[in-house]
């Protein structure tokens, strides 16, 4: 087993059991790409297990703490059951949900999402690609499916020196799925749609922001970013008299159109535009148009706190323009995807967006992923999506 050797105090965060080993922290060792090695202190004492990346900035991921474990395909076996048994207990009102969550389930680099009888998984890092075969046939064996399919084309996967794969790794089915939550159904095409497929992590906002509309009676809805209409259909589901739908991706709109078809809502009751967000909501402000709920959950703006600044502005401007488009009372869904926007940086570009905009509103929620998408207590970049709902004074 090959061995690499930390520099003097870069073991404070394995103590901690944080997964993750930056390059800088390695004195000295090297392995090739998802080969296993031995971690360990200045000093020479184990720390961890760990898959090897020679290309990404983070050196090697752990697969484990434990000094006795041993890295071969029963480990992944037991991963993979235990994630999935974790599943049966949380709160999923759907036919679609994350089995793994890469860190989280004690799988860096490995997502699985599950929709009807269909699996597709990204392989995001050298140690998971290096143990493809052993976790597509224990995936298979552990749900009992027969489909797969492989959606790794992530820029991260690119990051780990990695080539894009995708396709069925097992069976062949049907691209064009349906999934139901709640209280709806929404369409999603597994080999081009963005993730995986759908959105999956956005599951109990959809149906917070049904519960709100059907609550405070929301006639005029604008969904920003609105991809393929979740929270369009949600709205509608609620008793909105219309959503109007904004995204820059005209095939992403006709899929919104045919999910509110899917749905049984009435066209006339859902307008869509392929449009830039930004400019529509200030042409919104000069037209002196008003709605009663507004959603924004833009695309990741900054992938790392490298980012963060810039994004920062970009967040804080649509938010701006958002709070003053609201009706007194109205409520506004805002959400970050981006790792480098912490949820405490989040709420202070809201805070900022609405002095600039000159409006006071009440924090009514804190929103995160879905459970099945979750963080740990020593993984805290796990919390990648953060939201809050507020309403206008």
């Amino acid at each position: 087993m090959k061995t690499i050797r930390l520099r003097p105090g870069k073991e404070r965060s394995l103590l901690r059991r944080h997964p993750w080993i930056f390059e800088s922290a390695i004195a000295r060792g090297s392995a090739d790409a998802g080969e296993t090695v031995r971690v360990e202190s200045d000093q020479g004492l184990f720390l961890a297990w760990a898959a090897f990346s020679p290309h990404s900035k983070i050196r090697a991921r752990v697969w484990s703490f434990s000094e006795e474990q041993r890295i071969d395909d029963s480990f992944f076996i037991a991963n993979i059951a235990r994630a999935i048994r974790a599943r049966g207990r949380f709160d999923i009102k759907s036919n679609a949900m994350r089995l793994i969550h890469g860190e989280s389930d004690k799988l860096p680099g490995l997502i699985v999402d599950r929709y009807g009888n269909t699996l597709v998984a990204q392989f995001t890092s050298a140690g998971v690609e290096r143990w493809k075969n052993t976790i597509v046939d224990a995936l298979l064996a552990t749900t009992g499916l027969t489909n797969l399919y492989e959606r790794s084309d992530t820029s991260s996967r690119t990051l780990e020196g990695l080539t894009a794969s995708t396709g069925w790794l097992q069976g062949q089915g049907d691209v064009e799925l349906v999934l139901e939550e709640h209280d709806w159904k929404l369409s999603l095409d597994i080999a081009h749609g963005h993730k995986t497929g759908f959105y999956l992590d956005q599951r109990d906002s959809r149906q917070r922001f049904a519960e709100e509309t059907r609550r405070l009676g929301f006639d005029r809805v604008l969904n920003g970013y609105c991809y393929t209409g979740g929270f369009t259909v949600a709205a509608l589901t609620g008793g909105a008299a219309h959503v109007l739908s904004i995204d820059s991706s005209g095939t992403a709109l006709e899929k919104a159109a045919a999910n509110v078809a899917l749905n049984g809502f009435a066209a006339h009751r859902a307008t869509f535009m392929d449009a830039d967000v930004n400019a529509s909501l200030r042409k919104f402000l000069a037209d002196g148009q008003r709605f009663d709920a507004i959603v924004l959950d833009p695309p990741k703006l900054a992938p790392t706190v490298v980012h963060a600044e810039r994004a920062a502005r970009a967040y804080k401007d649509i938010n701006r323009l958002a709070l003053m488009l609201l009706e007194p009372g109205g409520v506004l869904f805002t959400y970050s995807c981006s790792g480098g926007i912490s949820a405490d940086l989040f709420h202070k570009i809201v805070a900022s967006a609405g002095c600039d905009a000159g409006v006071d509103a009440f924090i009514l929620q804190r929103m995160g992923a879905a459970p099945d998408h979750p963080m740990t207590l020593t993984f805290p970049e796990g919390e990648y999506l953060k939201g809050l709902v507020v309403m206008r004074q």
